[in-house]
């Protein structure tokens, strides 16, 4: 392997740092792929540094310093540093301190089911009311949220949970609320409770939490597997245990764990079928689908991992041909059921974040970190209103009502599904908690070589061990996703010498990368990683350009719609928006609950009508996108919130023909699009686009008009 590498090393210096590579190149790069190094050509640079772009991190002997697969599972790809290593700064770190005023800071003070009198999961016998999914839902963003801000009252609270459910574990290992469906136990709720306690041995180190998650295990694997996974929620995401069975296995390494994780892939749902699911509700199809390739850390078999690939490409060939990065699915996908109009729960936003990101660490694809990017840039943001303090059950692509009424059928469900609420419907409600906070977890990410991995971008800094275990920062400045430029700056008390990877991003095909202010010639491929191998010194600089391009995409299955893309970021028509005011108690889902004495005029909820036309069609020349769209730059907003109609930094202007016949229908809903080809009398107008994540209400698949 040594004098493989060495060989493409020299070969890449004799024939120049061009990025040309004849035959016999290709052959050892080939060789070097099949043994598992993934490795494009490497390029010595002005500064000395050996720049490689790489498909997967190279492998190692395993990251010295940071807890990745023990063997037999498959080696890591990229490991997960403990939380508190990734400071956010910019616009993430805003978002983080609106959380912690918003809903996710405050829902123990409004929110019944966080109530910690008579609370099932504050019991030492767990008994007591709301015992369910909601605290440990909440508590697995808001405790992250807690030792990511390394706020003191925040950590507190956390702990007052956690030392309560630390203290209900019963002689035979079950902890928590006892829930009981049809002589079944129901281990939902202990699924999410187990990521609680893992966040918190990362931050902590807490001594009590391995052997209480080691006797529950065990009880687990006691269990009959007639008793084991049989309700709907649990047995269609059993794959979050199995996640939390290696999590314990490779810091203990008993392999009785692996028999554990062998008995839950047998009684989770079958996620591995060719042409269907086990259940088409959306929040379990965000997360049920990784459970494959989570098993395929263990079986190394091939086909489990593609069928993860192959449940992610099922949904969106039918109900994804949306931009923005989900499908349509409220809250089941239904056939028919296609069009742009259809949305999904917040639940299901933040469970496909979290997916692409353990994906992006079990398979080293960079495919997940750009899906993941997707959904948090352009879907996500919307599904909240920008103080954080309400958020919408459903958010669709194109969506110009956003009211109390009852939408069903247009949307599968009844009841006032499109309103900003504080309580819209329990399971968002505490489980948007983890959104923000595990993408700012996994900014950065360790690699198995003892190097440091950009694999999301925004502004941050990391702190982390290298090579022979020397500590090093690393302090990363942008406005990425509103900015083409990342800047790196690396902090250290020697020089050491590690490998830096940065993703480059599959939509950018002119990337170019700066060392020390003296730019490379060397080519860097789309859709991979650039590996920086170097002697780093105090002060040592990186700037990688991102030059965005605007691209126009096309729905074929869904009238031949049009999405605008730049970068990252997908745009729609910026609609004057008008916000009504509206008591939260009268206009909540029936499963909300308020505590006793919770002033609800101080959480309102929000009605968003549209105060300007929305109804138009795209019109543009495929052959000259310059002169169809102009990018204007703008000012970065003075609070650093990028995300809201006003404050967008970026926006697009475009041109466009009103549609008369497209309406809002019989549902209060925007009527599905109109009938490919379009056919509008209507004058040409200038239309201004902005980035989706901004716009509350918008249209965002556009009907082609000529």
């Amino acid at each position: 392997m040594n004098y493989l590498r060495m060989t493409v090393l020299i070969i890449g210096m004799m024939i120049g740092i061009s990025g040309c590579m004849d035959r016999s190149v290709r052959k050892i790069s080939r060789n070097l792929q099949r043994e598992g190094m993934a490795v494009g050509l490497r390029w010595r640079t002005q500064t000395g540094a050996e720049v490689a772009c790489v498909s997967r991190p190279l492998p190692g002997s395993g990251n010295s310093h940071y807890v990745g697969n023990r063997a037999p599972l498959q080696p890591s790809q990229f490991i997960k540093l403990p939380v508190g290593a990734i400071q956010p700064g910019g616009w993430m770190k805003e978002y983080l301190h609106r959380q912690r005023t918003g809903l996710t800071g405050q829902l123990m003070h409004i929110s019944s089911w966080l109530e910690k009198n008579d609370n099932a999961w504050l019991n030492p016998k767990g008994q007591g009311s709301y015992g369910w999914e909601e605290v440990p839902y909440w508590l697995k963003g808001y405790g992250d949220l807690a030792y990511l801000l390394n706020d003191p009252e925040m950590i507190a609270e956390a702990e007052i949970w956690l030392n309560g459910v630390l203290g209900s574990q019963r002689p035979d290992g079950y902890f928590g609320p006892w829930i009981e469906k049809n002589g079944k136990p129901d281990l939902w709720g202990n699924m999410i409770m187990l990521w609680c306690l893992q966040s918190y041995y990362e931050f902590s180190h807490d001594e009590r939490i391995i052997p209480f998650m080691t006797a529950y295990f065990r009880w687990q694997l006691s269990l009959p597997e007639g008793l084991f996974l049989k309700d709907y929620w649990e047995n269609s995401r059993g794959g979050d245990n199995m996640y939390s069975v290696y999590w314990l296995y490779n810091i203990t390494g008993e392999s009785w764990l692996l028999e554990l994780a062998e008995k839950i892939h047998r009684n989770t749902a079958n996620w591995h079928q060719d042409s269907r699911l086990p259940n088409w509700h959306n929040v379990n199809i965000a997360q049920g689908f990784r459970e494959p390739a989570t098993w395929w850390m263990q079986s190394k078999d091939s086909a489990d991992l593609q069928a993860t690939y192959n449940a992610f490409w099922l949904v969106r060939r039918t109900f994804g041909q949306v931009p923005g990065g989900m499908y349509g699915s409220d809250e089941n996908c239904r056939l028919g059921c296609i069009d742009p109009r259809q949305g999904v729960e917040t639940c299901g936003m933040v469970e496909q974040m979290s997916s692409d990101e353990m994906l992006l660490r079990f398979t080293g694809d960079p495919f997940w970190a750009d899906h993941c990017e997707e959904v948090a840039f352009n879907t996500y943001p919307a599904a909240t209103m920008p103080d954080f303090k309400s958020l919408r059950y459903i958010t669709s692509p194109n969506m110009v009502t956003s009211n109390a009424n009852n939408h069903h059928p247009g949307i599968d469900n009844r009841g006032a599904f499109l309103i900003m609420n504080p309580f819209s419907s329990r399971c968002c409600q505490h489980n948007h908690t983890q959104g923000w906070p595990y993408y700012a977890e996994h900014l950065w990410l360790a690699t198995p070589d003892n190097g440091l991995a950009a694999v999301l971008f925004s502004e941050s800094s990391v702190k982390a061990k290298v090579a022979d275990g020397e500590e090093v920062t690393v302090t990363e400045t942008t406005h990425y996703p509103f900015e083409e430029q990342i800047r790196f700056r690396v902090s250290t008390a020697t020089d050491v010498r590690f490998p830096l990877y940065i993703r480059i991003p599959a939509w950018c095909s002119k990337a170019k990368v700066t060392l020390d202010g003296k730019k490379e010639n060397v080519t860097l491929t789309a859709g991979t990683y650039v590996r920086i191998d170097k002697i780093w010194k105090d002060g040592d600089e990186i700037t990688v350009d991102l030059p965005m391009e605007i691209e126009v995409r096309q729905w074929e299955v869904n009238q031949k719609s049009l999405s605008v893309n730049y970068g990252p970021l997908t745009f729609s028509l910026k609609i004057d928006e008008n916000y009504k005011e509206v008591k939260s108690d009268e206009s909540a889902q029936g499963d909300s609950k308020w505590q006793a004495g919770a002033d609800a005029a101080q959480w309102p909820s929000w009605e968003i009508s549209a105060e300007s036309s929305w109804n138009y069609g795209l019109q543009y020349d495929p052959d000259q996108l310059n002169r169809s769209f102009t990018v204007i730059k703008k000012s970065w907003p003075d609070d650093n919130f990028p995300f809201t109609t006003e404050s967008v930094p970026v926006e697009i202007k475009a041109k466009g023909r009103q549609i008369p016949s497209w309406t809002i229908d019989k549902y209060d809903l925007c009527a599905v699009l109109p009938t490919y080809p379009v056919v509008t009398a209507c004058p040409t107008e200038e239309i201004t686009l902005i980035p989706m994540g901004a716009a509350r209400l918008r249209i965002t698949a556009f009907p082609p008009v000529e």
